[in-house]
């Protein structure tokens, strides 16, 4: 049996997808990348695709299968820049996933509106398709993100004897910020600032007035500092004159966590 294939409808189908793949991908990661860039991915790995179902060597689905993954790679190198080996590896294989479910999110709307089972399956049949369960996808993926929004995370913060680490906490009720600026600011404990005491210069304090529930309004000390690196679950967040407000208590009853990040700090 033999499958005559329009390599012009290969290509643009592919060219569609791709760019639903990258864009899901990339919301699912919290990477950032302009529409410039996705296209420009989505491209070449179209064009690349094309070219394997090209070769003249082995079968066709043993070249898709081998070629797949070093177009996945590609496209994520293209698309959020380029990263370490593992990275790339890591971050192909979530794309991988969210190709299996955007692929399972198509054929479920396909079969829902039974109304556009008539048509026939030509490139506007996809695109469109596409199109919606990319929007499927892209809300189910929100919805993960706000429950995932108040979560623990590793932070560095460089001085000149080293990387001081510590447990922070996420916390979308941290509105804390310099009064003159609006710049965001964190709090840290008592117990946590001494270690970073070399990294809080006098030219460097801020006054910031709090105000919290059950308490009287107050000034917390803060100092900016040079940089804070945040470890999230597939990226390193690299932030840039910090200010970080002191706590003389213990933020957290347990000692889980030693910092509080202001949301803002995310969103880079």
């Amino acid at each position: 049996m033999y499958y005559k294939l329009y390599i012009d409808s290969v290509f643009f189908i592919q060219l569609v997808m791709n760019m639903y793949l990258l864009s899901i991908t990339g919301r699912f990661l919290k990477c950032t990348a302009t529409h410039g860039r996705i296209f420009l991915s989505a491209l070449l790995g179209a064009g690349m695709i094309c070219m394997v179902i090209l070769l003249p060597v082995f079968n066709l689905r043993i070249r898709l299968l081998i070629g797949v993954i070093p177009v996945s790679m590609v496209m994520i190198s293209a698309a959020f820049g380029m990263q370490s080996f593992r990275l790339i590896v890591k971050r192909s294989m979530i794309m991988s996933v969210c190709g299996l479910f955007f692929g399972s999110a198509v054929l479920l709307v396909a079969r829902q509106l039974t109304w556009i089972r008539q048509w026939k399956y030509g490139i506007r049949t996809f695109a469109f398709f596409g199109f919606i369960g990319y929007g499927f996808i892209r809300f189910l993926i929100r919805k993960l993100h706000e429950e995932r929004l108040n979560e623990l995370k590793k932070i560095r913060i460089p001085t000149k004897d080293g990387n001081i680490c510590l447990t922070a906490l996420f916390d979308t009720g941290n509105h804390l910020s310099e009064p003159i600026s609006g710049a965001p600011v964190c709090i840290i404990s008592g117990s946590a600032a001494s270690m970073l005491s070399g990294c809080f210069l006098p030219q460097k304090y801020h006054a910031i007035p709090y105000r919290s529930i059950g308490r009287k309004a107050g000034i917390l000390d803060a100092y900016e500092i040079p940089e804070l690196v945040i470890e999230d679950t597939y990226r390193e967040i690299r932030c840039r004159h910090v200010i970080i407000a002191i706590c003389n208590a213990e933020i957290s009853k347990d000692s889980i966590y030693q910092m509080i990040l202001h949301p803002k700090l995310m969103e880079n």
